[in-house]
């Protein structure tokens, strides 16, 4: 708070010492009385002036920047803690279901028998297996990470989520606060559009050249080729409820090529089982 009030002094001064120096500049032209010399010491103070009001504006630029940033980091970095533990948690229940599908052979004599049982058994730890690919955990960009981590585990649980992870060495020259608004919002409508008779959720976390590559998938119903043309278009929605929609997109679409990245959307399959698929390179 100090800082702050130290800087909205400094931007008061600055503007003072302007609007004084334009006065005065005023002043002595009317009066006849400018000269070179003067003329010359208040353009050095003006420069001055601007300089520093210039200086100022991109501080506070920055400063935003970083606060946006840490901010970011303080609410997604705690998913990601939660993810550490659970997988340490899992680990212990891991060696303890190994040990009683090893031991089952000793209360169960008959081969037919110990193979049913340990089959049940395997398929009771499948169905409780993590929503979440561990190796998601294992990438460079913790706050990435724990972003897709906090949105995978609110999803509904009717949603069948795949997320493949083909490079654990993120590189990307975008803030963490865009890359977070540009994925969230592409997460958040296949999250939407998903119903318990189309459920399925794909993504795909790559980096190649430098640059991100996150491509996600859902399925959908009875979508054109005319109505992807308009996905990113300002006000463009296919969802009943237009009440603040059709924005996202445009606004995701807007960062991606703000930072000279790409955001493409294709149609696959036919009209009986479609998908959508988007693809961000940046």
């Amino acid at each position: 708070m100090a800082e702050l009030g130290r800087k909205f002094l400094y931007r008061i001064f600055c503007a003072v010492a302007l609007i004084v120096t334009i006065y005065l500049l005023i002043d002595l032209s009317q009066s006849h009385t400018l000269e070179i010399k003067v003329m010359v010491l208040f353009g050095i103070i003006f420069s001055v002036i601007l300089l520093g009001l210039f200086d100022w504006s991109r501080n506070y630029a920055d400063l935003r920047k970083k606060e946006q940033e840490l901010k970011i980091y303080k609410l997604y970095i705690k998913p990601m803690e939660e993810l550490t533990k659970d997988i340490r948690a899992r680990q212990h229940e891991f060696d303890n279901h190994m040990n009683a599908i090893l031991n089952m052979h000793v209360t169960i004599d008959n081969y037919d028998e110990l193979v049913k049982a340990q089959s049940a058994y395997g398929r009771g730890i499948y169905g409780d297996r993590p929503r979440c690919d561990l190796s998601l955990l294992r990438i460079s960009d913790k706050i990435l990470a724990g972003f897709l981590y906090s949105k995978i585990i609110a999803a509904p649980e009717f949603i069948d989520i795949d997320i493949q992870v083909l490079s654990q060495e993120i590189v990307t020259s975008v803030s963490e606060h865009s890359l977070v608004e540009i994925i969230g919002v592409l997460v958040d409508n296949a999250f939407e559009a998903a119903q318990p008779s189309r459920n399925r959720v794909e993504m795909i976390l790559d980096s190649k050249d430098d640059k991100l590559v996150f491509v996600i998938k859902n399925q959908v119903e009875h979508l054109t080729m005319g109505e992807i043309a308009h996905f990113f278009e300002k006000g463009f929605t296919t969802k009943n409820n237009r009440e603040d929609r059709g924005l996202g997109l445009y606004q995701a679409n807007r960062l991606v090529l703000d930072h000279n990245g790409e955001i493409t959307v294709e149609l696959l399959g036919n009209a009986g089982a479609q998908e959508i698929c988007f693809r961000v390179e940046i």
